[in-house]
C-alpha cells in the first residue's frame, strides 16, 4: 500500500483490466424493459448522516455488486413482490434510499429527504440465458449486464442512487443483481439488508434487527475531503495492464476440513491458538497463487483482508451496525520464505496480523488517516497481493424472497484486480466455502491445473 500523502484536491483515475471476451454478444441477450424507483413507504423527514473515517476511504472505489438468481416463474408477480418489499424494509434501512452530500464544511454525509428519487428498480429480460448457464459461469463477463453500474465510482451517489437493483427475467428464472454504493456499507450491512428484505418478502410484518444507524457513535472526527470525479469518468480502455480473468472454486466441507488440518498439523512455535478454518484457507490460496505467478524468491507478496471491526473497536459496535465498519489489514513477506517455509509460517502470518488488529491499533490508524487522508483506489491493496473481501459467514443462501433459497451468488465485475478474491458460503452448506479468484490469465490456468490448491477430494 502506498504511505497515506495528504493532497488537497484528489483526481480519481479510472480503469478496469477485466477481459470482457464475449460481452458484445451478452448484451444483446438483456433486454431492459423499464426503469422506476422505489421510496420507503411512510413519510421519514429529511435525515441526515455524517460518513466517518471507516467510510471516506472508500469513496473512490466503485459501487459493490452482488447477483442472486433463483428458479421460479411468474415473473411480474415477483418483481411487484419485491417492490413492495422493498417499501417496507426502507423504511429502516432508509439510508441506501438516499443521497451523497456534503456539510456547510465539505464534510461527507448520507441525506434522506422524501421528495429524492430512492432505490433505482430496473427490469429486463434475457430469455436465451438459463439458470444453469449462470450457475457453470466461472468468470463475470456473463454477469455484467445482469447487474446494474459497472464502472461507476462511489463519489457518483453524489448524484445517482445509493443503491441500483436489476431484476431479470431469465429462460428458467430470475436474476437479481444489486449495485450497493460501497462509500455507505460493507458486507455484514449489505447481507443484514438483503436478509431483512427476503424476511419482508416472505411474509414478516417487520424486520427482526434495525439497523444501528449512528455512525457517530464510533467515530465523531470531522474529516473534510476536497475530492472530485475525474473530468471523463469513463470505465477506462478493458485492455490497459494485464489481461485478468475469474474463476470460481469450490471447496468441498472434505476439502477445507483437509487444509485446515494440514495447515494445523504442526502447531505454532509461540503456542498461539490454532489456526481458523479463514486463516488455514488464507494461507492455501495465498501461497498457491504465489506459486502460480512464478514470482522470484527475493520478490515481496501482500496478503490483505478486510477485517470486520464492530467487535474490535471500544466500545464495541452492534452486529447491526450499519456503515462501513472495516479495515484492511496487510501482511507481507518475500516469495521464497512463503514458499519454503511449512504452512504454519504463512498461516502465522495471517494470525498475527489479525490478532494485532485491536483497539488500539485501530484508533492509531483512524488518527494516521484523519491527519493524511488517503483516498484509496480499489486495486491498492499492495505488490503482487492476495486480496480477500467477504466472507463465508455471510448468509448468502438464506436469502429466500418465498420462492426458494438462490441456486448461485456471485460479485460482479467492480473492484476487480489482480489477487482479488471473494469468499462465499458454499451452496452446498455445512463448512464448504466458494472461493471467486480474479488473476493475471496465464497465472490463472496455472492456478487450475494445481492438483494441490484445487484438492479433489
Amino acid at each position: 500500500m502506498q504511505p497515506p500523502t495528504k493532497s488537497s484536491s484528489v483526481y480519481v483515475s479510472i480503469s478496469s483490466s477485466i477481459s470482457d471476451s464475449g460481452k458484445k454478444e451478452e448484451m444483446s441477450k438483456v433486454k431492459i424493459i423499464s426503469t422506476s424507483h422505489v421510496k420507503p413507504g411512510k413519510m421519514i423527514g429529511r435525515k441526515e448522516c455524517q460518513l466517518v473515517t471507516f467510510d471516506l476511504p472508500y469513496l473512490a472505489f466503485y459501487y459493490n455488486q452482488k447477483l442472486l438468481f433463483y428458479k421460479c416463474g411468474e415473473f411480474e408477480a415477483k418483481v411487484e413482490k419485491l417492490k413492495d418489499g422493498l417499501r417496507v424494509v426502507l423504511e429502516e434501512f432508509y439510508q441506501l434510499a438516499g443521497k451523497l452530500g456534503k456539510d456547510e464544511d465539505g464534510v461527507f454525509r448520507v441525506e434522506y429527504d422524501d421528495d429524492m428519487d430512492g432505490v433505482e428498480v430496473v427490469e429486463a429480460t434475457a430469455m436465451e440465458i438459463g439458470i444453469e448457464e449462470l450457475a457453470t459461469e466461472d468468470g463475470t463477463a456473463s454477469f455484467k449486464d445482469l447487474i446494474p453500474y459497472n464502472g461507476v465510482l462511489n463519489l457518483e451517489g453524489l448524484h445517482r442512487p445509493l443503491l441500483s437493483v436489476q431484476v431479470t427475467k431469465l429462460k428458467d428464472g430470475v436474476a437479481m443483481g444489486c449495485a450497493f454504493n460501497h462509500a455507505i456499507l460493507d458486507g455484514t450491512s449489505t447481507w443484514h439488508f438483503m436478509s431483512s428484505w427476503a424476511q419482508i418478502c416472505s411474509g414478516s410484518n417487520s424486520v427482526s434487527v434495525s439497523p444501528f444507524l449512528e455512525r457517530t457513535k464510533v467515530r465523531n472526527t470531522r474529516v473534510k475531503l476536497d475530492l472530485s470525479l475525474p473530468p471523463n469518468p469513463v470505465n477506462g480502455d478493458a485492455n490497459q495492464g494485464p489481461q485478468l480473468r475469474e474463476k470460481l472454486f469450490r471447496f468441498s466441507e472434505a476439502a477445507i476440513d483437509k487444509i485446515k488440518s494440514k495447515v494445523n498439523s504442526t502447531p505454532p512455535s509461540d503456542s498461539s491458538k490454532p489456526f481458523s478454518t479463514f486463516q488455514s484457507l488464507a494461507y492455501h490460496v495465498w501461497h498457491h497463487v504465489t506459486l502460480a505467478r512464478e514470482l522470484k524468491p527475493q520478490d515481496y507478496t501482500v496478503f490483505t483482508l478486510f477485517a470486520d471491526c464492530r467487535k474490535r473497536v471500544d466500545p464495541p459496535m452492534p452486529e447491526s451496525y450499519f456503515g462501513n465498519l472495516i479495515h484492511a489489514i496487510f501482511t507481507v513477506t518475500a516469495a521464497g520464505l512463503l514458499l519454503a517455509n511449512p504452512p504454519q509460517f504463512g498461516a502465522s502470518l495471517v494470525q498475527k496480523a489479525i490478532e494485532a488488529h485491536n483497539a488500539k491499533a485501530i484508533e492509531e490508524r483512524n488518527k494516521e488517516w484523519e491527519a493524511a487522508p488517503k483516498i484509496f483506489e480499489y486495486k491498492d491493496a499492495g505488490v503482487n497481493c492476495v486480496a480477500v473481501g467477504s466472507s463465508p459467514r455471510f448468509k448468502v443462501y438464506d436469502v429466500d424472497f418465498g420462492w426458494g433459497k438462490p441456486e448461485g451468488v456471485r460479485s460482479g465485475s467492480n473492484n476487480r484486480f489482480d489477487g482479488m478474491v471473494y469468499l462465499y458460503q458454499g451452496k452446498s452448506g455445512g463448512r464448504s466455502i466458494d472461493v471467486e479468484i480474479a488473476l493475471e490469465a496465464g497465472a490463472l490456468e496455472k492456478l487450475e491445473k494445481d492438483k494441490a490448491f484445487v484438492l479433489e477430494v
